[in-house]
């Protein structure tokens, strides 16, 4: 029998080979009369999508895209809703050897514009929906790429100088356009969401893919008779891999839901359709949690339920196995390197959950926690910066930024022996990693290192609190206290009392030294588009604030 590790070589060895084709990888290889896609639809009708199909309809419009230009390493963007038109187009960019480059619909034009004028595309597939944000003069400049395909409705206009997807997706093609380019070369170019400075480029390889194939099949445990959904975005890495490239390379099924995220949507979509396999944003959880308790609402078909994006607060899981008939498997990863960390479901690697732990590495990759002053690796215990060893972790892909030196070398040691996180955090005797904090998140208090996330945990499982952020405020006399941001659970009112009650949950549930000093209400967190915490402006925001008062 396979073990993970070598499962996740042959994979590899597969993927990273010089005749490596996306498209056979991801869909021609498989049953044509099976299913490759489940799209579910604002009133909640669906439609199914086969491989075969997937294959007919992406090489027509793979050949439209030739004849505009578009050839092996060209960058074609999308910023479109989830739809069949939009899996088409995503799989004949693919299939072109092309590189596709996701944008979040819920850009603004500036951020849209930064990434096509980055990445050079030479097309750009929307929808209607999201056309007007391409207009000239919203940011957009010479870097307009030089077609816009426009996804519409029969009844939606379309101006002179766009193309109608539909008319591209009719192309009878002469000559077959499946382009076979190795494992080293791109299949995606996607810009991090960090907390400061611009975007920065990471081409992913297209043996990439063996890491997430790696992960749907021992991370999430996502097996032939499953039901599956990711409800992440695709216009970012973990819904693009997840929802889509990992269940292809698996030649498995998986869900793809049209309708904006709400909770109680969220709750139809998992009992409707028998999903018994889920993946999401903590978020997502925390808002089906603050779901009022229905009597009758039916019980789910669950069997797994796993979250990435940001640490999981022990909350979730108190509420978890009852309401939803299983614990949620936190899981951790990057952009740069795929998922690193997770608490695994499939048998062979599963083992028994530990509050506030994101589990072991994934096979293929070796982690370790590195003192904070040496690259060396720490006692367990200890509080240091989550790394990687390169030379043990023959699934890192990763080397480097486009363009971007400066930013790549923060990511190694400086002997190139260690792939850096960029987060903080420790390891049990057990081989268990905990997150705590982002290196910038870290918050240092009369000689005290206090990782925000470890007071957040505490304060959101108190039944007042729907969302909190932890943040450094500066103060003379300890350097740094901490203060709290919170959102209300509804039908709480903010007061004195209240505010004095969570910080006595935080005394009696972490430490006294660790209370926040201050408690804000507020109605709502800033956060990236991903759904990440962004606690630097709430900090840089207190910042000004007190340097105002203080004068």
């Amino acid at each position: 029998m396979s073990t993970p590790l070598r499962r996740s070589l042959d994979l590899l060895a597969d993927y990273q080979a010089a005749g490596a084709c996306a498209a056979q990888i991801l869909c021609d290889r498989h049953d044509p009369t099976a299913r490759a896609f489940t799209v579910i639809n604002d009133d909640l009708t669906s439609e199914d999508l086969t491989y075969g199909q997937l294959r007919a309809e992406s090489t027509a419009v793979a050949g439209s895209l030739a004849r505009l230009g578009v050839g092996p390493g060209d960058r074609v963007a999308t910023l479109a809703g989830k739809s069949r038109p939009y899996l088409v187009t995503v799989m004949a960019i693919w299939r072109l050897g092309a590189v596709h480059v996701p944008l979040f619909t819920a850009f603004a034009p500036a951020a849209i514009a930064e990434r096509l004028a980055a990445s050079r595309a030479k097309v750009v597939v929307c929808d209607t929906r999201q056309r007007p944000k391409l207009t000239q003069g919203r940011g957009i400049t010479g870097a307009y790429p030089s077609h816009v395909v426009v996804i519409r409705d029969a009844d939606d206009a379309l101006d002179p100088a766009d193309l109608d997807f539909a008319e591209l997706a009719t192309f009878a093609n002469s000559a077959d356009p499946t382009a076979a380019v190795g494992g080293d070369a791109p299949m995606v170019q996607i810009y991090t969401s960090g907390t400061t400075g611009r975007p920065k480029a990471v081409a992913i390889p297209v043996k990439a893919l063996a890491t997430w194939q790696t992960y749907l099949e021992y991370g999430l445990d996502v097996t032939d008779d499953d039901v599956f959904w990711c409800a992440a975005d695709p216009g970012w890495t973990y819904g693009l891999y997840v929802a889509l490239a990992g269940p292809l390379a698996a030649g498995r099924r998986s869900l793809v839901v049209r309708p904006q995220f709400n909770p109680a949507t969220t709750w139809s979509v998992l009992a409707r359709f028998g999903i018994t396999n889920f993946a999401a944003a903590p978020t997502i959880y925390r808002a089906l949690r603050g779901l009022p308790t229905i009597p009758e609402r039916p019980r789910l078909a669950l069997r797994r339920a796993s979250s990435a994006g940001e640490p999981l607060t022990p909350e979730v899981n108190q509420w978890a196995p009852d309401a939803i008939g299983v614990p949620v498997h936190d899981h951790f990863g990057q952009t740069e390197a795929g998922m690193l960390l997770c608490n695994h479901h499939h048998a062979d690697l599963a083992r028994p959950l530990r509050p506030g732990s994101m589990g072991h590495p994934a096979p293929g990759w070796s982690a370790a926690v590195l003192y904070e002053d040496r690259d060396q690796p720490a006692p367990p215990g200890t509080v240091g910066r989550i790394a990687f060893n390169l030379a043990d972790s023959p699934m890192a892909w990763f080397t480097g930024y486009l363009d971007e030196p400066d930013k790549t070398a923060e990511k190694f040691t400086a002997d190139g022996r260690w792939y850096l996180t960029g987060d903080t955090g420790s390891c049990d005797d057990d081989g268990y990693f905990r997150f705590h904090a982002r290196d910038d998140d870290v918050i240092i208090m009369a000689g005290y290192r206090i990782g925000p996330f470890d007071v957040e945990s505490v304060l959101s499982s108190h039944s007042a609190v729907a969302e909190c952020a932890v943040i450094a405020a500066p103060d003379r006399m300890r350097g740094e206290v901490i203060e709290a941001y919170v959102v209300l659970a509804g039908g709480t009112d903010p007061s004195p009392d209240l505010a004095t009650e969570l910080q006595q949950w935080v005394k009696d549930g972490y430490g006294a030294h660790a209370h926040p000093r201050t408690v804000h209400f507020v109605p709502d967190l800033p956060k990236t588009l991903s759904g990440k915490l962004r606690r630097n402006v709430l900090r840089d925001q207190r910042r000004a604030e007190l340097a105002e008062v203080n004068g």
